[in-house]
């Protein structure tokens, strides 16, 4: 779902670059609170592995526009939505200006998809999910597999909309059909992206649930009040 240079108009990407500008210095200022001796290093290896996992690319619209795994929802688990928001965002930084894989023209275009949007999807429903799912490996393994999902799919949405309000390339207005093909290949790639989520963020919760980010802030529900029988003496 990298973007490369020329998809989308200079004033599309231009605002979006500097929406994803201001959204990256609000996760800055909010991740500081989080860092500390556990969560900084585990940052980094987050990131190196969303950077691994991100080099698959599955060709989808056209010779520019590619899908993959996006890794935010495995980041909002393991180190929250601030610090994940960062973590994405940092790898598809280095992938544009080293590797090519999207252009840098379209960097904020592609921050705001990947790193923003698809990283506060999936922590809305981590968050939604854990309050009403046993914290067991397995209600663990299906609040990660659902989250990584959906959040490809509305991210690749947000290419959607992005291309809706400045694609270069005259669609004769045929933007339902452009949905319609990148929610359906982007759900077969969140099945994947779900299955790896779920596969890494349960190990690590199997050896240290300390590290899972997830399971340290959100706290359960508070079980309902238990209405007393008979009078008060």
């Amino acid at each position: 779902m990298h973007i490369s240079n020329g998809i989308i108009n200079g004033p599309v990407a231009g605002t979006f670059a500097a929406l994803a500008l201001a959204a990256l210095t609000v996760c800055v200022l909010r991740g500081r609170r989080d860092l500390d001796d556990r969560l900084a290093p585990m940052a980094g290896l987050v990131a190196a592995f969303i950077f691994a996992v991100q080099m698959l690319n599955f060709p989808i619209f056209t010779a520019g526009v590619s899908g993959h795994l996006l890794g935010g929802a495995l980041a909002a688990l393991l180190v929250g939505p601030w610090v994940g928001a960062l973590c994405v965002a940092v790898v598809l930084v280095v992938q544009a200006l080293v590797f090519g894989d999207g252009g840098v023209a379209m960097l904020g275009l592609n921050v705001t998809n990947m790193a923003l949007l698809g990283t506060a999807v999936a922590y809305l429903l981590i968050a939604g999910l854990l309050r009403v799912l046993p914290r067991t490996p397995a209600g663990l393994g299906v609040t990660a597999f659902v989250s990584a999902l959906l959040s490809v799919v509305v991210a690749a949405q947000g290419f959607v909309l992005q291309y809706w309000l400045g694609g270069t390339t005259d669609l004769g207005g045929n933007i339902t059909g452009l949905a319609a093909t990148m929610g359906g290949v982007h759900l077969l790639i969140g099945i994947g992206e779900g299955l790896i989520t779920a596969t890494t963020v349960v190990t690590v919760a199997k050896v240290r649930p300390d590290l899972v980010y997830a399971l340290r802030s959100l706290k359960p529900a508070a079980p309902a009040p238990v209405p007393a029988v008979g009078g008060v003496r």
